[in-house]
Formats: structure tokens, C-alpha cells, sequence
């Protein structure tokens, strides 16, 4: 399968994904506006997202898949399942504890990531998180098992299976809510219940694909087992790519904890509207860069197991390219163009004009990053599939640092829209350093034509920036809550204007797009 169709496979179902998601938020935009309760989900769902994107689709996934990739390429499918099952017994271990402990210190865990909350919000979050906690041993087999999947590049499963996380809270809002205030419980919990029922089902997914490929792991218990397991060279080893690993994407979890701690403090709301605006930022980096970056990861291991480095080389040029045309069109459509897309998804029920202005400022501090935020996804793989994850730690710990100085700045000035440009400008130049070490150490050499390949798309995004500001301006875009069906009308025919317009221009500008595909 190309790099192309596969990287179209896991786009086409990250976008089910995100229109789910967005079905899923505007539901809950509506029946539960913005309020200490809200707030209280919000930063409940983050305890067991940040741990998840630390261990499970972070440190793990960026030890385990080149570790895996290398061992299928060089020791054949028998030992690397032995070696999927001797992970996925240390992992189990591991995660049976981490799951007890967190249900035990969940108020600690809440009084570190939000403790401005108001007293009835810090109460919600703690048994919220002591609900949700397990979700973080759901999605670490989870991660696993896609990681193994797309190392035999089955990408359709691991893609899908979000689509089932954001059903279970759809019905949770939509089904559960009304229920649970029947029986007297507070309608935000059955929003916890819906993320646990989520993650069941994306395990049993993972898991079906897995057995249906005869690679689902033998999972013991016990310490012979872990001993065992400890026992394999190539087990030792992810454990100790790891470390390095846990500290590079710590640092981004880090940021994001100083940040809704931040939030916390100031206006009530300051969390859900930075969450709403995150989750739309989340499409282009999710369609684009999350695609690109799950189908390269195991193509470059591969390459650099087989010493490969020029299609190593050629292939980080193409995702490059790709970040490019795609992500800066991104970028200016969530700066100008902010509120109308705000206001057409959020604008709704109990979710107020003055909601929609909050969010759509820190969507435009967001997408003032979202070209650094998209390319790190096509980075980083670079220097994982080299199983050099120290330079990227590294690299993260100088941007925390980098991050929380812009904070300082911006924060006093903007409010909680400058905890999200913060976020933007650190991304921006943790792509370039990234890019810069890729250069230098002679891993990546750009092909030619990069410079006018870029005047091209900085020429059609002008023209596309033009569009939207005037399309920004020529209706009243809060006004319109009353009548739906006109609000969206005209986001769609603009939105598919804007695109046909950025296109359009590029085609006049000579860049061959099927070649570039292609290549």
C-alpha cells in the first residue's frame, strides 16, 4: 500500500472521527453550556488523557513501534510476537497499579492540574477522575495494539476506533444526562460514564483486529511472567528508550498542566473555552498531521533498519511538503475565520455570545502555531525511527521553558487566549529546532524546489486570507443563532469557496499536486 492511500485511509477516518467529536461537543455545548461543571469534566478527562498521551500513545508508542518494526524486519513474525506478548504482560503489570493508585489520589491529581476550581467543581473532578481512571489501562492495550497494527500497515482499525469513544459520549449526553438527573445524580457524570464505555469499546476493537490477524498477545500474570517477559533483549531495550521518551512528552504534558492550572485561576469558563477551541485546532493536526505521522513512524523504522537513508530521507521531505500545503491554508482559515466557525458549531442551547467570543480568541492564538503543531507530527517520527529520542526530550525541555516565558507575556495581556498562543508560538519553534537537528546531522536533505514551493503557498494563502476576512465581516455571524440552517449554509458554501479559491491558486501558480501525491 502507497504512503499516499494509507495516509488517506487514516485521514478519511480521523475525519469521522473529529465530525463525531464535534457532534459530541456540540451536544454537550447545549444541554450543558459552560459552568463549574463543565470545567470540572474538562479537567477530569485531561487527568487520564495526559497520562495516556505520556505512557500509552507517547513514551510507550515511541519505544515500542521502532523496537517492533526493527524486530519484524530482522527476526521474522514468530519472535516479534512472542515479543508483542512479553510487552503486553510487563504493560498489564504496570497498569493494574497505576489504575489503583490513581482512584486513590485522584484529589491530589485534581489539586495539581485545577485547584482554582470552586469547591462544588474540585469535588465533580475527583469523582469524575475516580470514574475515568481506568480509561488509562483501556487506551495503553489500545496503544499497543495499533502500534502492532500499523507496523503491519493495518491502519483502518486503530484510525476508527475514536468514532466509538465519541458515540458512548454522545449517548451519554444525549441519553445518560436526562436519566442520571431522573434518578438525582448530577447530569455531568454520565458524561464519565459514557468516556469508560468508550474506551471498552475501542479495546474490544483493537483486540478483535488483533485476533483476526493471529497476533493478539498471550497476557500473563504474576511475577514468573514479568520475569520472563524482562527477560527479552528487545523488552529491556523499549524500556529503555522509554526513559528519554517519558521526558520529551512529559515536557508537553507539563505545559499542559501549568496551563489549565493557569486557567483555573482566571475567569470561570477559561477551561471549556480553551478545551472547545483545542478540539477544533485538533482537526487539522489530527486529519494531517496524526495521519502522516502513524504511516511514516513505521515506514522510517523500516528504511533505517534496512540502512535505507535515501527513501529515510525522501520520505520526511514528502510529509513535509504535504505539512505545508495543507497546514498553512489551516493556520490563516483559524485566524480569520474564528467566529463564524465557532459560531455555527458551539452557538447553541446554553452556550452564549459571549462564550463564542472567548473561544474563537484562543482558536486564533492556536492556529497562529498550527503549522509548527502539524510538522512536529512529521519530525519527530524522524529522529524515533532512529531510535533517537534524547534530541527531541531535549528539544521539548528548552520549549517548556521557552512556553511558559510567552505565558508570562501574554497572559496578563490576552487571558486565557494567551495560554493557547503560548502554546502556538512554542510549537512553531519546536518544529524549526527539530527541523534544523534533522538537517544538520544529515538524516534529512531537502529535495529541490523548496523555495518556490513555498512562495506558491504563501501567495494562494494570501489570496485565501482576503476571502475570509471578507466572508468574516459580511454577516453577522452571532445574530444568526435563531436561524441554523442559514448559519450553516454559508459556512459551508464558504468554507468550499475558500477551498476552491487556495486550490485553484495553486494550480495557477504551477505546483503539480498529483505529482506531488505521487511522489
Amino acid at each position: 500500500m502507497s504512503l499516499i492511500k494509507s495516509a488517506s485511509i487514516v485521514s478519511i477516518l480521523t475525519l469521522a472521527s473529529r465530525i463525531t467529536g464535534l457532534v459530541r461537543d456540540l451536544l454537550m455545548a447545549s444541554i450543558f453550556g459552560v459552568s463549574a461543571m463543565t470545567d470540572a469534566f474538562w479537567v477530569a478527562f485531561r487527568i487520564p488523557n495526559m497520562l495516556r498521551r505520556m505512557f500509552a500513545e507517547g513514551a510507550f508508542s515511541q519505544a515500542f513501534v521502532p523496537v517492533l518494526a526493527a524486530s519484524k524486519e530482522q527476526d521474522g513474525d514468530a519472535a516479534t510476537h512472542a515479543l508483542i506478548s512479553a510487552v503486553a504482560t510487563l504493560l498489564t503489570l504496570v497498569l493494574v497499579v497505576t489504575c489503583v493508585a490513581g482512584i486513590v489520589g485522584a484529589p491530589i491529581l485534581v489539586y495539581m492540574l485545577a485547584s482554582g476550581l470552586p469547591p462544588e467543581g474540585f469535588e465533580a473532578a475527583t469523582v469524575m477522575t475516580r470514574w475515568m481512571f481506568p480509561y488509562i489501562a483501556c487506551m495503553s492495550l489500545v496503544a499497543l495494539g495499533a502500534g502492532v497494527l500499523n507496523t503491519w500497515k493495518k491502519f483502518a482499525i486503530p484510525a476508527a476506533t475514536p468514532v466509538l469513544l465519541n458515540v458512548a459520549m454522545i449517548s451519554g449526553a444525549w441519553l445518560g444526562a436526562p436519566w442520571f438527573k431522573q434518578l438525582g445524580i448530577e447530569p455531568i457524570y454520565a458524561m464519565a460514564a459514557g468516556v469508560m464505555a468508550g474506551g471498552l469499546l475501542q479495546l474490544g476493537a483493537i483486540w478483535w483486529a488483533l485476533h483476526r490477524l493471529g497476533l493478539a498477545p498471550s497476557i500473563r500474570l504474576g511475577l514468573a511472567a514479568a520475569r520472563a517477559s524482562w527477560s527479552q533483549p528487545a523488552t529491556k531495550r523499549i524500556v529503555h528508550l522509554m526513559g528519554p521518551a517519558l521526558l520529551g512528552v512529559s515536557v508537553a504534558q507539563i505545559s499542559l498542566l501549568i496551563n489549565t492550572q493557569i486557567a483555573s485561576h482566571l475567569t470561570t469558563g477559561s477551561v471549556t473555552w480553551l478545551n472547545n477551541a483545542g478540539l477544533l485546532m485538533e482537526f487539522p493536526t489530527a486529519m494531517l498531521g496524526v495521519a502522516l505521522g502513524v504511516v511514516l513512524m513505521p515506514q522510517l523504522a523500516a528504511a533505517k533498519a534496512s540502512g535505507d537513508s535515501e527513501r529515510f530521507s525522501s520520505m520526511i521531505d514528502w510529509g513535509l511538503r504535504l505539512v505545508v500545503l495543507m497546514a498553512v491554508p489551516s493556520a490563516v482559515a483559524l485566524i480569520t475565520f474564528a467566529q463564524p466557525l465557532v459560531a455555527v458549531i458551539f452557538h447553541n442551547g446554553k452556550y452564549v455570545d459571549a462564550d463564542v467570543v472567548q473561544t474563537s480568541a484562543a482558536l486564533m492564538g492556536y492556529g497562529a502555531g498550527l503549522l509548527g503543531l502539524v510538522a512536529i507530527k512529521v519530525l519527530t517520527p524522524g529522529y524515533f525511527a532512529s531510535q533517537n529520542i534524547r534530541t527531541p526530550a531535549l528539544i521539548g525541555i528548552a520549549v517548556l521553558v521557552i512556553t511558559q516565558a510567552l505565558n508570562l507575556l501574554f497572559v496578563p495581556m490576552l487571558a486565557h487566549a494567551g495560554l493557547a498562543l503560548a502554546i502556538g508560538v512554542g510549537a512553531m519553534v519546536n518544529a524549526l529546532w527539530l527541523l534544523v537537528g534533522l538537517v544538520r546531522s544529515g538524516t534529512y536533505v531537502p529535495l529541490p524546489g523548496w523555495a518556490r514551493f513555498a512562495l506558491q503557498v504563501v501567495a494562494a494563502s494570501a489570496l485565501l486570507a482576503v476571502f475570509l476576512m471578507w466572508a468574516n465581516g459580511a454577516f453577522p455571524w452571532l445574530a444568526l443563532k435563531a436561524e441554523k440552517l442559514k448559519r450553516i449554509g454559508l459556512l459551508a458554501l464558504f468554507v468550499s469557496s475558500g477551498i476552491a479559491i487556495y486550490f485553484g491558486a495553486i494550480w495557477a501558480a504551477g505546483v503539480n499536486l498529483r505529482q506531488l501525491v505521487r511522489r
